[in-house]
């Protein structure tokens, strides 16, 4: 795979996911909601709670990503159906106050996954760097900031600084264009099949995936499942 990575048209730009590619979301999620639900008395435990939220989450976050709901939406409507699935009575303002506190405090959990700080070190002398996220805009750039990756980042793109969320080709034309780059100057590395791998091959960026999510195994491009694998890749002889 590494001959696919450096041959004649040699790449140049790596565009990186962040969110369960380099930044690790669920445990700086967990550390958030550990730190929340200290200050509230909550008739439930909070290994209870994830165990609905992280799934009704992943559902909206997929509406989200899909435009079927807004950002606004979203913040609220996935802690409505956790407390409703635990039976909890609340008030829209607990869940609106509960809401912002997350997304304040999110960003400022610096967790990456194992040797990503040390991958993008190395790879910042060797390429230019880009995340490319479908984040929400008001807390990537925290987030990278926080955690120590943004020397290493020529920028962030989000989609919604581009109007269109991975995988519509428009966010990754955006990306190719900032950077000034072709699509085989290019590499895209993310944790999504659909969003990061298959919205990168669609304009012929190649894409390795990083599999931290345990999705299905495909055949669209190198498949890994940790940072040490993805600099043996790239620091092969």
């Amino acid at each position: 795979m590494l001959v696919n990575i450096r041959n004649a048209n040699r790449v140049e730009t790596i565009f990186f996911d962040l969110d369960h590619t380099l930044w690790d979301f669920e445990k700086n999620s967990y550390l958030t909601f550990k730190s929340i639900f200290r200050e509230y008395n909550f008739p439930f435990s909070l290994e209870e709670f994830l165990r609905f939220y992280i799934p009704i989450n992943h559902i909206y976050w997929k509406s989200y990503s899909q435009d079927k709901i807004s950002k606004k939406k979203l913040k609220t409507i996935r802690l409505i159906k956790t407390f409703q699935s635990l039976k909890y009575d609340f008030k829209l303002d607990l869940i609106n106050e509960i809401s912002d506190e997350y997304i304040r405090r999110l960003p400022l959990k610096k967790k990456l996954f194992a040797g990503a700080l040390d991958l993008i070190k190395f790879l910042h002398s060797k390429y230019k760097l880009y995340i490319v996220t479908n984040g929400f805009e008001e807390v990537q750039l925290k987030k990278i900031k926080n955690s120590g990756l943004y020397p290493y980042f020529e920028t962030i793109i989000t989609s919604e600084m581009v109007g269109k969320k991975k995988p519509h080709p428009k966010i990754f034309r955006f990306a190719l264009s900032l950077a000034n780059q072709k699509p085989e100057q290019c590499l895209m590395i993310g944790d999504n099949t659909k969003a990061d791998i298959l919205g990168a091959l669609r304009v012929n960026i190649r894409a390795i995936h990083f599999n931290s999510n345990k999705e299905p195994n495909h055949s669209f491009c190198p498949i890994v499942y940790n940072h040490k694998e993805l600099y043996e890749m790239f620091n092969s002889k």
